[in-house]
């Protein structure tokens, strides 16, 4: 059975960390908390897990954090989390499984990572990241912010969760971007990468013709991560939603078909698009294809699950309605109602349908 070291670089977080360290205690052999200037009582409540807290000056940079902490570590594997994540009872087992299981050859174990949930707890975005590290192999992590850990060798894509449940969706909405500002200011030269993260930070800030700036120079250096370019081209069209400007977004959304095939994502945004026009078989047509897509079981980009299971045949039904066909109106409304049985609108439909059939 492999060791395990947890990290986590953490700052205010007397409201989650006691969640978080709970739900992992029983899993690893070590915690290390670094902290990077806490003024609440986190630091009190995490020495109940743990006599490892270590203090680290900020300086705005996440990797350097991050790195540092991983230089405590002791165990054969590196594990780490945020505060507001935790393990769910499931993945809780699925993870002590692993460790009891896991070949030593295995570099990295890379876990799904759930971003937000439905009011019925159903997964609605998602991603995959690198979570379980081989300790001798001294991964680092780059980017001062929006950081990631850069891994080679033997990786195994498990199918444990690590889950997202932030209290409040921001610690400090302008830490970011004031991180980003600074480097420019100092003369800095972006990466793609630091490119696309500032841009996101623009549109989060509602900054929309600077983050439009910003994304269209990441894609024209054309050396981006291709969840990245799919990425930007989804926030460059709702930048001009934003603008009032439809033809420009409806150019990125097919844009993005330049960079793979079509992304169910994309087409649920064009069925939409023609829906609202009330050209309906134009709609049908994309939500269709939607549907007809194979949902990626491993994918790294962000999911949005909805885009790939009920969605499109929800939207199905009203186009197919529209058009006068309420046999696969129904049709697709039932596959909808597959996926929430208790969704008020699919329920509405399924009366309505069934009034006129």
């Amino acid at each position: 059975m492999i060791t395990v070291s947890l990290c986590m670089i953490v700052k205010n977080e007397e409201e989650t960390i006691a969640r978080c360290l709970e739900s992992v205690k029983n899993l690893v052999d070590e915690i290390i908390i670094v902290d990077t200037g806490s003024t609440d009582k986190t630091k009190e409540i995490v020495s109940q897990f743990t006599d490892r807290i270590i203090d680290f000056t900020w300086i705005d940079d996440f990797s350097a954090a991050r790195n540092f902490s991983f230089q405590h570590a002791t165990m054969d594997y590196i594990f780490w989390l945020d505060a507001d994540d935790v393990l769910l009872e499931d993945d809780r087992k699925k993870f002590s499984t692993l460790k009891d299981t896991l070949d030593p050859n295995v570099d990295s174990v890379t876990m799904i990572y759930s971003l937000a949930t439905d009011e019925n707890g159903m997964v609605t975005t998602s991603l995959r990241r690198n979570r379980l590290v081989k300790r001798k192999n001294n991964f680092r992590w780059h980017g001062a912010v929006h950081e990631y850990l850069e891994v080679l060798g033997n990786i195994l894509n498990s199918d444990i969760t690590v889950t997202h449940k932030p209290l409040h969706q921001h610690h400090d909405s302008e830490r970011n971007l004031r991180i980003y500002e600074k480097r420019l200011a100092r003369g800095e030269e972006f990466l793609p990468r630091d490119l696309f993260y500032y841009a996101n930070e623009l549109l989060d800030h509602q900054y929309y013709e600077r983050a439009i700036e910003y994304y269209e120079k990441f894609l024209e250096t054309k050396k981006g991560w291709v969840e990245y370019n799919i990425s930007a081209c989804g926030k460059l069209a709702d930048c001009f939603d934003h603008l009032g400007d439809q033809e420009s977004a409806l150019q990125y959304i097919y844009k993005s078909f330049e960079y793979d095939t079509p992304r169910a994502e994309f087409c649920c945004r064009l069925g939409y698009h023609f829906l609202n026009k009330k050209q309906y078989r134009m709609a049908a047509f994309w939500y269709k294809l939607a549907t007809q897509l194979e949902k990626p079981v491993e994918s790294w980009g962000l999911l949005n699950h909805a885009c790939w299971t009920w969605l499109p045949h929800l939207q199905l039904c009203v186009c197919y309605s529209q058009l006068g066909n309420h046999v696969l109106a129904y049709a697709h409304n039932e596959i909808a109602r597959k996926h929430l049985p208790d969704c008020p609108s699919i329920l509405h439909n399924k009366r309505f349908l069934e009034s006129i059939l």
